[in-house]
């Protein structure tokens, strides 16, 4: 059943930003190296690349191997017209467990005001959620109610996922942000810079800034087709606003 007008108040849109845990293969400790090494073993069947290379490309996507530096928050609201602006907002830090402890605080403060609250990625509930609770568990942080799924029925889990409504059952397809951006005629977040890259130009650059506005424009996209699924109207451009959040 498509969401309405009312319900999108209720949704916290977010998008996660990772990197290695090293800016490169060779800054591991012997332990890390030896099980890199065989995670690159199954990798290697698909990719013919060492396992220096693997790790510069594809540690960050593992929670193991990874560690979070930006989480992107959206929240759209309408008014009695029924026009849609969105809010976004990024929070950041080189510390992961400061990042983690504010995100947290945030979450509950929302949830504090929203008890039906539901949380919304692409790709999400193969990625984004599960590396959260990774990540906020190698921390040592209690997982929030909203992100822990141990127990509960799939009714229950309060979590959505644009590339799951995109799928419509389909199972065997992936479809990337950007694809939907695309197809929807919405303008792609992929213009700084691609999320393959992530890594690597924070490892070079340290600059936090650039990627934090990075990934709100992957929540604003995210948002924007968030509607279109669901037959709701556009959000107006001029009605999309980074670094702000609603009262």
């Amino acid at each position: 059943m498509p969401y309405t007008l009312q319900s999108l108040n209720n949704i916290l849109f977010l998008d996660i930003e990772t990197v290695s845990c090293t800016a490169s293969y060779d800054d591991l400790n012997d332990t890390y190296k030896s099980l890199w090494d065989k995670k690159a073993t199954y990798l290697c069947k698909e990719l013919a690349e060492d396992s220096a290379t693997l790790f510069a490309q594809k540690a960050g996507i593992f929670a193991e191997f990874g560690r979070i530096i930006v989480i992107g928050l959206g929240q759209i609201t309408t008014d009695e017209q029924g026009t849609l602006r969105m809010y976004l907002k990024a929070l950041y830090s080189h510390d992961e467990k400061s990042l983690l402890q504010d995100f947290k605080a945030k979450l509950i403060d929302i949830i504090s005001k929203r008890s039906s609250l539901k949380l919304c990625a692409h790709n999400g509930k193969e990625f984004d959620f599960p590396y959260l609770c990774r990540r906020m568990t190698v921390k040592g942080l209690p997982l929030p109610f909203i992100l822990d799924t141990s127990g509960k029925k799939p009714w229950e889990v309060n979590h959505l996922d644009t590339m799951e409504m995109w799928k419509f059952g389909d199972r065997k397809q992936y479809t990337a942000l950007e694809t939907l951006a695309a197809l929807f005629n919405i303008p792609s977040s992929k213009t700084s810079m691609q999320g393959s890259q992530v890594s690597h130009y924070y490892h070079t650059t340290r600059d936090l800034e650039t990627i934090a506005r990075y990934c709100m424009q992957d929540v604003a996209v995210m948002g924007q087709i968030f509607v279109k699924l669901n037959f709701l109207p556009d959000i107006a451009s001029e009605h999309i606003f980074f670094n702000q959040w609603p009262e």
